[in-house]
């Protein structure tokens, strides 16, 4: 048995084994470390807070829009891939009936035939890019504003987009091009641009930056085209800068050109429309319709041809459509052909 002398002994020898690190624990210093243990573990997760009707109305619009967008898209390319093997299909049963001679007289004619068509296009090309280059040292200079991409949803960003490229195709098919800007495409907008095929080479001046820096030894210059302007476009000045809003608004944003152009103390105009037709409804156009306008001006310098030319039958009252009838009918296929070769560039 052990006295009470050695187990006292004994009790201190212990103790004394113990690192000297955890002398230095204080009781209060446990109890606290525990209670934070003990209440980080029975601490319910947060809840989320619960979107807004809006947000919650934006998020399905968006979701809806890429569902729609991604569907289109396979299904664009399943067409794709079925007449291409329609294609190949009719090819090869056009060669099976024939002989030996016969096919070979038949492939060497197709060959020729590709050899032409890549011919015509080479030519094409060629004098695309001169009548650009001649655009770019003496034509009209026409600036899209790109600065609205905060104001708009993602799906009126894309078409935006579209709008553009279908702007690029036509001045780049045009009898008398204008000098295209690009000015203030930065972040979504930017984004989509970059994302088309090829859009680095396109003939076509670009700047990220505001418009108003592009040109600002040419303030003089910049008239902004809004439908809100007190002052009508007679003629185009090849002096000028004609400034056209990217802006898919949805009505949500009225004046709002207007009101920046006052605001930077540049120049206003808007087109002769009620001159020579009427309306059904507001004369605001889409940013392809403006720059088509003032393509067909360049070419013909008559504002009336250019109007029935390229604006729609549905937004002209009916005795103006009626009017207009003969003068588009023949050319009517003949457009409907020239946008969808623009929209496939």
């Amino acid at each position: 048995m052990l006295s009470l002398n050695n187990l006292i002994i004994t009790s201190s020898s212990l103790l004394s084994q113990i690192p000297t690190s955890l002398h230095k624990l204080k009781p209060t210093n446990m109890n606290t470390i525990t209670t934070t243990d003990q209440t980080h573990v029975n601490q319910p997760p947060q809840e989320q807070q619960p979107l807004s009707k809006n947000a919650q109305k934006k998020l399905l619009k968006q979701q809806r829009f890429e569902a729609k967008k991604a569907e289109k898209k396979a299904l664009a390319k399943e067409e794709r891939k079925l007449k291409g093997e329609m294609k190949r299909k009719g090819w090869e049963e056009k060669l099976s009936v024939l002989s030996e001679e016969e096919k070979l007289k038949m492939i060497e004619s197709r060959k020729e035939m590709r050899k032409e068509r890549m011919s015509q296009r080479n030519e094409e090309r060629e004098t695309k890019l001169s009548r650009l280059n001649e655009a770019k040292k003496n034509g009209c200079n026409v600036v899209l504003d790109l600065q609205f991409s905060n104001l708009m949803a993602p799906n009126e960003i894309h078409s935006l987009v579209k709008q553009i490229m279908y702007c690029y195709a036509v001045n780049g098919r045009s009898v008398v091009p204008c000098h295209l800007w690009l000015t203030g495409y930065e972040g979504e907008i930017g984004n989509q641009m970059q994302n088309i095929p090829g859009f680095d080479k396109w003939i076509i001046e670009k700047d990220n930056g505001p418009y108003i820096n592009t040109f600002e030894n040419q303030k003089e210059n910049l008239v902004y085209l809004t439908a809100d302007s007190e002052t009508m476009l007679s003629e185009l000045d090849l002096k000028k800068i004609y400034i056209i809003g990217g802006l898919v608004d949805r009505n949500r944003w009225k004046g709002i050109t207007m009101k920046k152009a006052e605001e930077q103390g540049i120049q206003t105009a808007r087109l002769p429309i009620g001159d020579y037709l009427k309306m059904s409804g507001s004369q605001v156009l889409t940013v392809n319709q403006v720059i088509e306008i003032l393509l067909k001006f360049l070419e013909t310098k008559d504002w009336k041809a250019s109007f029935f030319h390229v604006i729609p039958q549905r937004k002209r009252c009916e005795t103006e459509a009626a009017v207009s009838q003969e003068e588009v009918e023949g050319d009517e296929k003949v457009d409907q052909e020239i946008k969808r070769q623009c929209i496939d560039t």
